[in-house]
């Protein structure tokens, strides 16, 4: 038995990838997290991957927190590790706010909360956000940017080779702009279930900071709830780190 076994007691992740990703993307996270006793469900959510025929302009954030609290209840799945990766930040903390008695932790992977009565797209600047309507097909599916168009809005690619890269981009979906656009609705339910902070792209010294200035985005984060941890490394630390994101999501899970 290695000393990963040896320190990490068993739990149930239910694993939620940010824009553009279906379940797939947490492959190489799920196998070592399965191989030392976890059980791990991997979300494609509704409009993306293998469910893109599902997609429509009637999908919304609504419909990516129903994803998520049918899965956990219809599994009748409990003591959940709820962890979202980048722009899932959003129906994952809708989702411990419907079903808090269910989820022993939610862990925000180089993601955040969003704040009640907040849209994703709100946290965006004016320009970024009419680039993003101006990108849309269809009028509803938001394509994944150009890589230059990332690093510019300052996403972290580190960590990607060119074949990460094009194979993260021939499976890519487009994102259905209604996710982007509802804002979020909480009853606070969750406010007091426990919370870790993985930063992977952004310093853990420069996060600690903005709490401290009270940072609107970066404020909640120095509640008693809240555990901070670090993974240095780009945006999409499930391509770039997949072992050691298994090996970090499992200690905090045990925390």
């Amino acid at each position: 038995m290695s000393d990963f076994e040896e320190e990490i007691s068993v739990s149930t992740f239910v694993l939620v990838p940010g824009y553009w990703l279906g379940g797939w993307a947490w492959d190489r996270v799920t196998e070592p997290l399965r191989a030392t006793g976890h059980a791990v469900h991997a979300v494609t959510p509704t409009g993306l991957g293998e469910r893109a025929d599902e997609g429509g302009p009637e999908v919304d954030l609504e419909t990516h927190i129903g994803d998520l609290t049918d899965l956990i209840t219809a599994a009748d799945l409990h003591e959940v590790v709820l962890v979202a990766h980048s722009g899932a930040g959003a129906p994952v903390t809708g989702a411990a706010d419907r079903v808090p008695e269910r989820i022993r932790r939610v862990v925000y992977l180089d993601s955040g909360p969003l704040p009640d009565g907040l849209a994703p797209l709100d946290q965006q600047p004016p320009e970024q956000r009419a680039r993003i309507e101006a990108a849309l097909v269809d009028g509803w599916r938001y394509p994944l940017p150009s890589w230059e168009q990332l690093a510019a809005n300052g996403v972290s690619l580190t960590g990607l080779d060119e074949a990460e890269l094009a194979l993260f981009r021939e499976r890519a979906t487009d994102q259905p702009v209604g996710t982007l656009r509802q804002a979020l609705e909480l009853t606070g339910a969750a406010a007091g279930v426990p919370k870790t902070l993985v930063s992977c792209s952004y310093p853990l010294d420069a996060v600690r900071a903005m709490i401290a200035q009270r940072h609107p985005w970066f404020a909640a984060l120095g509640g008693p709830e809240w555990q901070l941890a670090e993974l240095p490394t780009g945006h999409w630390p499930m391509f770039s780190e997949p072992a050691q994101t298994a090996r970090v999501l499992a200690r905090v899970a045990d925390a």
